[in-house]
């Protein structure tokens, strides 16, 4: 009940701070403080939405398409990374530091190259979102099975238990709220890299979409398809929750 309460309270905080501030910016657009080709008022924002709408959808779809394959490219990546750097110490010390070093590197600098590569299809769009989205579950995965309780893995040693079945009942279970953490941050990385390699090249898209309504001074339009990417990445988050509670109902108990 009390656990219930608090969630309660803390959309009620959330809604009324994201009210407030659209108001502020109806506010500010009405007043003529800023240039409506600057800053759109979110009355036109909704129009724009609302006026584009079928459009929009068509666009997201191929997003939404794009980054459901590279996520899941991503995982499979991310999680056989994680198991072999795992298992093998110096696989672990040969490649951490390159895994690293690919996340040091600018997407918008990734994007043009793959893009020149692989043509304006889809390959190079699922390769940009699988370099963004392995990095969180392999590190969140490492981190779950080297938190593994050492002494259930001594227990299980000494009861003549191999190393896949340590794996198996003791360390895989025990990473699974670190890879939905993990898979929380990749699920929104896979929706923004979409977008981004869409910027660059390609036919469909909501990236391809705001680079032609910014070349039409419509920011109207370019406001309305920002917020569908958060809004997308937000549901996509929420679902990745409702996986976790699903998978791990004990956490959820109060």
């Amino acid at each position: 009940m009390k656990e219930k309460l608090r969630n309660t309270t803390s959309k009620f905080w959330t809604v009324s701070a994201v009210t407030v501030l659209l108001i502020l910016w109806q506010a500010v657009s009405m007043a003529g403080l800023i240039p409506d080709f600057m800053l759109p008022s979110p009355i036109d924002v909704v129009k724009a939405f609302a006026g584009d709408f079928r459009l929009l959808m068509e666009h997201a779809r191929v997003t939404l398409l794009e980054a459901a394959l590279g996520l899941f490219c991503g995982i499979s990546v991310g999680f056989l990374m994680a198991v072999i750097m795992e298992r093998f110490d110096k696989v672990y010390k040969a490649f951490y530091p390159l895994i690293v070093l690919t996340q040091t590197i600018p997407t918008v600098a990734i994007a043009p190259l793959l893009v020149l590569w692989f043509g304006y299809e889809m390959l190079p769009k699922v390769i940009l979102i699988v370099v963004v989205t392995f990095f969180p579950i392999t590190v969140g995965l490492l981190d779950g099975f080297r938190s593994a309780d050492k002494d259930m893995i001594n227990l299980m040693r000494s009861m003549g238990a191999g190393e896949f079945q340590i794996f198996r009942y003791i360390k895989l279970p025990g990473a699974r709220s670190h890879f939905f953490a993990s898979l929380r941050i990749s699920v929104s990385y896979s929706v923004v890299g979409a977008v981004i390699s869409e910027w660059l090249g390609g036919f469909s898209g909501l990236g391809v979409y705001m680079t032609r309504v910014k070349k039409a001074f419509a920011y109207d339009k370019m406001f309305a398809v920002i917020f569908l990417i958060s809004i997308i990445s937000l549901l996509l988050m929420k679902l990745v929750e409702f996986l976790q509670r699903k998978s791990m109902p004990w956490e959820h108990v109060k």
